[in-house]
C-alpha cells in the first residue's frame, strides 16, 4: 500500500507531531459527508490499534485504519499555503468524482 508525502506535507506533519508529546504519527481517515459522500480527515494518532496499518514516509509515521487503506492506495499528500489559508491536499488516483466545492469525493 502506497501513501506518499511531499516534502512540504512531511515538514508540516513533523512540526505538528513535535508539538504534541503523545502523538505517535499522522492519522489519515475518511468520513461520510458532503454531496459526493466522503471527505478526508487528518488528525494526530495518539496510538496504533490492531485495526491500523502504519506506513512510514520521509520520517513520518502515517497511521491508517485497514478499513480505509484501499481508499488511499497510491495517494500523494501535499501541504499548501495560499494567502492566509493552509491545508493538506490529496492527489488520489482512486477518486472518481468530486463535488463542485471540492470538499467531498467518491471512489
Amino acid at each position: 500500500m502506497t501513501i506518499r508525502l511531499t516534502a512540504s506535507a512531511a515538514a508540516r506533519a513533523r512540526r505538528y507531531l513535535n508539538h504534541h508529546v503523545h502523538g505517535v504519527g499522522l492519522r489519515l481517515a475518511v468520513k461520510k459527508t458532503g454531496c459526493s459522500g466522503l471527505a478526508y480527515v487528518v488528525d494526530l494518532a495518539d496510538e496504533v490499534t490492531a485495526e491500523d496499518e502504519v506506513i512510514e514516509d520521509r520520517d513520518v509515521r502515517i497511521v491508517v485504519s485497514r478499513a480505509h487503506l484501499p481508499l488511499f492506495h497510491g495517494t500523494e499528500v501535499d501541504f499548501v499555503r495560499d494567502g492566509l489559508n493552509e491545508t493538506f491536499v490529496f492527489r488520489n488516483p482512486n477518486v472518481k468524482g468530486e463535488c463542485g466545492c471540492g470538499e467531498s469525493f467518491t471512489v
